[in-house]
């Protein structure tokens, strides 16, 4: 190959160069004027935040060559960010839900009791994740979310029926035997509700399943549990608080 010169001759290429093949990157990518080098890899039968966290303490003892630097992205960055604001908005959520039981019930102790519906809740979606195999992340945190809510409004409506007998002078026992016999139907409807509508994409396979999936399986296996121990366990729970309130006078 021959290079012409500014007269119009034509001399040999290897007489003004060195051509010779060496090992380098096919594209050089830059980010905010700088160049960097992207090293992906996926995520296999392990949580996002512990597999990320080994890699860095790994990453950590690697001397890197002057003006090297090391950045984290992607899907991790996301799960970072949206820990974040799951960490803010939780806790508002929960004072703000105190505060409107407690302008329901006008009391401190009925609206907590009803906050002490959510741990039925949990219980199920830790054990519905670990049954299935499924590591936790933001859509099974939003899962959680969305069984605060309904286990909130499984505790309004039997603690609204335990004092509506009370008020018409019925016995504390008789008074919640009642009341769980009356809106058992409610409870069980509402967890069938969801239940049943969150059961294809807890068993999909598909495309956008990583997502919708955890979710789902929180969701379904909360309510099993939310829905049992409230039927069960919270009516003991309220008795406890209120047996010597509403104890008959001797």
């Amino acid at each position: 190959m021959k290079v012409p010169t500014i007269s119009g001759a034509k001399i040999p290429l290897k007489e003004i160069s060195e051509v010779k093949k060496i090992t380098g990157p096919a594209f050089i990518f830059r980010d905010n004027t700088k160049r960097f080098i992207g090293v992906k890899f996926s995520v296999r039968d392990r949580d996002l935040g512990s597999t990320i966290a080994d890699a860095q303490s790994r990453v950590a003892k690697l001397k890197l060559p002057p003006g090297y630097t090391v950045g984290w992205t992607g899907e991790f960055e996301n799960q970072v960010r949206a820990s974040a604001r799951l960490g803010q908005v939780v806790p508002i959520s929960l004072i703000g839900i105190f505060v409107l039981l407690f302008v329901l019930f006008g009391n401190i102790k009925d609206s907590l009791l009803v906050l002490a519906n959510v741990p039925f809740a949990i219980i199920g979606g830790i054990i519905a994740l670990h049954l299935t195999g499924m590591n936790f992340g933001i859509s099974a945190g939003v899962g959680f979310i969305a069984l605060l809510g309904i286990c909130i409004q499984n505790g309004v409506i039997l603690i609204s029926e335990f004092h509506n007998n009370l008020k018409k002078k019925i016995p504390l026992d008789e008074s919640i035997f009642m009341g769980v016999k009356a809106r058992t139907r409610a409870v069980v409807m509402t967890a069938l509700m969801a239940s049943i509508g969150l059961m294809p994409a807890a068993i999909s396979t598909g495309i956008g399943s990583e997502s919708q999936k955890p979710l789902a399986i929180v969701i379904i296996g909360g309510l099993i549990t939310a829905t049992i121990l409230t039927l069960l366990v919270f009516p003991i729970i309220f008795w406890v608080f209120n047996r010597k309130k509403h104890a008959p006078i001797e």
